[in-house]
């Protein structure tokens, strides 16, 4: 082995160590999409909820995230714009990974269908088997197997600011053309409003190890101008914990 090659594996193993303790691990993902290959870990997630006597999702936001609660209060949020109120009887999410979003909209609402896009394949049967959820076939940036205008509420929480630019412009297309008229949008980012220099000085000095595209910024103006081209109109918007600092939830609604 050459002495650099050396030096790397070395460094990889330092790093592996330290996001070891501090109760993570770097897993490589199938599918290499916009850099995103450090999912949260399956058996080692669920082993250490059931040893701390919590959900999965709870585990995460206390435990791992280090925000407790963050998931409800995101959650109550919604439920006080009317975002359940309608009833959705479709819903949509992207990158439901441990399902903490996903089991919280089902204790708001009852819709007959909820389909996902998950990369992480045992999350994704997981899912399947816990909440009987429809999970589709995903290439990371497209929502085709789903058809037109077929969905009430079509969300993703803590997506977009973990995949690059272009994948989520991407996914923006698909989730405004699946949405049907008089349908929600939900999603966050961290836009410009996340990012006083007090955060953005958090992020550089305490955000971890990250990897190569988390945290990634989208400025607002532009996902509200892109939104209304695709006749979607911002409803609401509300900043919700995310990692050192915080991120901004959107929610649109698509004009009849």
């Amino acid at each position: 082995m050459r002495a650099a090659d050396r030096r790397t594996s070395v460094l990889k193993s330092g790093v592996k160590r330290l996001l070891g303790r501090a109760g993570f691990d770097i897993v490589r993902s199938a599918n290499n999409l916009g850099g995103v290959d450090d999912f949260i870990p399956f058996e080692a997630t669920m082993r250490a909820a059931r040893a701390a006597g919590l959900s999965v999702g709870d585990h995460i936001d206390e435990v791992m995230n280090g925000t407790p609660g963050a998931t409800q209060s995101t959650i109550d949020e919604l439920r006080a714009l009317g975002v359940f109120a309608a009833n959705p009887n479709t819903v949509l999410e992207i990158g439901p990974g441990s399902g903490r979003y996903l089991e919280k909209t089902l204790k708001e609402c009852s819709p007959d269908r909820y389909e996902i896009y998950e990369t992480a394949e045992p999350w994704a049967d997981y899912l399947v088997d816990t909440f009987s959820v429809v999970a589709q076939p995903t290439a990371g940036c497209s929502l085709s197997p789903t058809p037109d205008g077929s969905i009430d509420l079509v969300q993703a929480h803590k997506v977009f600011n973990t995949v690059t630019f272009l994948c989520a412009s991407r996914y923006f297309f698909e989730m405004a053309r699946v949405t049907r008229p008089g349908g929600r949008i939900v999603f966050d980012v961290m836009t410009e409003t996340c990012l006083t220099p007090a955060a953005v000085s958090a992020w550089a000095t305490q955000g971890g190890a990250g990897h190569g595209s988390y945290p990634a910024a989208l400025p607002r103006r532009t996902c509200v101008d892109l939104f209304a081209t695709l006749g979607c109109s911002l409803e609401a918007s509300f900043l919700a914990p995310m990692g050192v600092a915080t991120t901004e939830v959107l929610v649109f609604t698509k004009e009849a």
